[in-house]
């Protein structure tokens, strides 16, 4: 079966600035992932997205987290976090505790039920993305990781917003 381009925001009609029509491309990448992801976590384990993002979070923290500090790694409010919290928690898949040095600030961390979990969907979710990402050569996928590299550090630089605060 031969993969047909997927259709890009604007269409792909867009003339105008280089620029614009990368930032539109890189935009519509991101985006089309994102929704089969979701789609796919969704459809067949009956799960979200940011639920795997937090799991994932955790995962890399065995030892727990503060609330502030996955929602500050998430890049989400602690409200956001709060929610997805009491579902794993049900789910038999987090755990939440007071802190042993500030008994105030709650630890989260993944039980072992939600490591093997996670383990699991991890496992499927990289074979996923290898698959979006197989039309891609190892030598693409490297110089690619290089040029967004270079992206994020020119982004970083253009501090115009942060001026203005």
């Amino acid at each position: 079966m031969k993969a047909t381009a997927f259709r890009e925001k604007h269409d792909g009609a867009l003339a105008g600035p280089l620029d614009v029509r990368l930032w539109l491309r890189l935009l519509s990448c991101t985006m089309v992932i994102e929704k089969r992801l979701k789609r796919r976590l969704t459809d067949r384990y009956d799960t979200t997205l940011p639920r795997f993002d937090v799991l994932a979070a955790l995962a890399r923290h065995p030892d727990g987290m503060t609330m502030g500090a996955l929602s500050r790694s998430l890049l989400v409010s602690n409200g956001n976090v709060t929610g997805l919290i009491k579902t794993l928690q049900k789910d038999g898949h987090a755990a939440l505790a007071p802190g042993a040095v500030d008994r105030r600030a709650s630890i989260v961390r993944l039980t072992p039920e939600g490591r093997d979990y996670f383990d699991a969907l991890a496992k499927v979710h990289r074979g996923w993305i290898s698959g979006m990402l197989g039309g891609l050569d190892t030598a693409q996928r490297e110089a690619l990781f290089e040029l967004l590299g270079a992206l994020k550090l020119s982004i970083a630089a253009d501090s115009e917003d942060e001026a203005k605060t």
